[in-house]
């Protein structure tokens, strides 16, 4: 068997990937991957940006590999949605509810906004704090300046608080509009806010974030029921394919993530539906039990032989049991299928430099490179093609795929030191020069 490329493919397993967050956070969040899982959001999410007038291709959706309910927007043009949330949802519509929603705090600039809220709310602490010195120095009374202190503390949150909540409010004001200009029924949102209210009668430290970060009021509960009564999309039900495609979103999830026998709770053998065999299939491989996972995808592809998604995890069954020949037809299938996605290429090029084979390596490359064209801050690509690169003998476009992995970890020294060695044997004037040196100059300054 061949020499398997163990410490690069952890940051990539394929069809879901775990990654490890490349910057230090005041939360540690771990994201996953998966081409359908991805392709099923954005299929959710794109007439939803476009109606807010966004760039669907300038907003970035990120899944937490986190069983709470929760979504929420950061670092701007970001859209995080947790698996928990993802999991418990009960239709496309309540997801897409749930999109038009933080859609509205994108559009609306709440973030950035939220900021400047943050700010003056601590500038009101410290004045209530300053004013609390000065009374306990004028009375002699530290209590006096202890309850200064903590009316100005009260009034900084109190002050926050309702900010956050208008912001709330005028997501959802957003939301239907946004949900109407495409067409779709606000149902979805309403369910979803009725979940969050059989959460509210729990203990704050038993809720979900989403409550806690969304704050929910009976007056955001009647607007959407307003709304419903008057929207012309009030019944109008969601797409037979986003139907199917939310089934199976949650099929994979829970099968990916849910111990076996939940799996098996949630779809027992007896349930013949597609997604119950996706969701038994991906469970009986997690479980290393081959001989009831291959069957059962096995049937799916005859079935359905041009779903993508299926060859891929057929590939990947193959693949992580150590039968890398096999799987290479699969991941062909699911790339030749599916051209545009950089995670199915991503899949693909994985097998094609584990197979240690020359006679695919230029292929590997091109799939490679294929991909950071299109995700050009994915660290774990660009060391794949530092691999490609490195053993097709061209050893300064390995140097240089080796900074832009540091650069894209938020590593500047390693950048530095991987870009000044491309630099060292890279053809003066050329582009990949150019962009070694572009890499020099980003990795060189200071942090803002």
């Amino acid at each position: 068997m061949s020499k398997r490329l163990t410490s690069v493919a952890v940051f990539f397993s394929l069809a879901l990937a775990l990654l490890a967050p490349t910057t230090a956070t005041a939360q540690q969040i771990s994201l996953i991957r998966d081409a359908e899982i991805e392709a099923t959001i954005r299929s959710y999410a794109t007439p939803l940006f476009t109606a807010a007038g966004l760039d669907p291709e300038a907003v970035r959706v990120h899944i937490v590999n986190d069983d709470t309910l929760n979504a929420f927007v950061a670092g701007g043009m970001n859209l995080f949605l947790n698996t928990g949330l993802l999991m418990r949802s009960e239709s496309a519509n309540q997801v897409i509810g749930v999109i038009a929603h933080e859609t509205g705090h994108i559009a609306g600039g709440h973030l950035a906004r939220t900021q400047e809220a943050l700010r003056a709310a601590t500038a009101e602490a410290i004045i209530a704090y300053v004013l609390g010195i000065g009374a306990a120095i004028a009375t002699g009374d530290g209590a006096a300046g202890a309850a200064v202190i903590g009316g100005g503390q009260s009034m900084a949150q109190r002050s926050l608080l309702k900010y956050t909540r208008t912001q709330e409010s005028a997501a959802d004001h957003a939301a239907v509009a946004y949900l109407d200009a495409t067409g779709q029924s606000s149902r979805g949102m309403l369910e979803f806010f009725e979940i969050l209210g059989a959460q509210d009668l729990l203990l704050s430290g038993n809720q979900d974030p989403y409550l806690r970060t969304h704050p929910l009021t009976s007056e955001r509960v009647e607007f959407v029921r307003r709304h419903l009564d008057i929207s012309q999309y009030t019944d109008t039900p969601p797409s037979p394919e986003f139907v199917k495609s939310h089934a199976r979103m949650r099929a994979k999830l829970i099968g990916f993530l849910e111990p076996l026998g939940r799996v098996l709770q949630h779809y027992p053998k007896s349930d013949d539906s597609l997604e119950a065999r996706y969701a038994r299939a991906i469970a009986f491989y997690r479980d290393a039990r081959l001989n009831e996972a291959l069957p059962l995808i096995d049937g799916l592809i005859a079935e359905y032989p041009q779903d993508p998604y299926f060859q891929e995890l057929k590939g990947q069954i193959l693949y992580e049991n150590g039968r890398t020949a096999e799987a290479l037809p699969y991941y062909k299938a699911a790339v030749a299928l599916q051209p545009h996605s950089p995670m199915l290429r991503l899949g693909l090029a994985r097998v094609q430099l584990d197979l240690e084979d020359s006679a695919f390596i230029k292929s590997a490359i091109g799939n490679l490179e294929e991909v950071v064209r299109a995700e050009p801050r994915n660290p774990g690509a660009w060391r794949f093609l530092s691999i490609g690169y490195g053993r097709d003998g061209q050893l300064s476009m390995a140097a240089l795929s080796l900074a832009e992995a540091a650069l894209s970890r938020g590593d500047k020294s390693e950048a530095q030191v991987q870009a000044d060695r491309a630099l060292r044997q890279l053809p003066e004037g050329s582009s990949a020069w150019i962009r070694a040196q572009d890499i020099l100059d980003q990795a060189s300054r200071p942090r803002s």
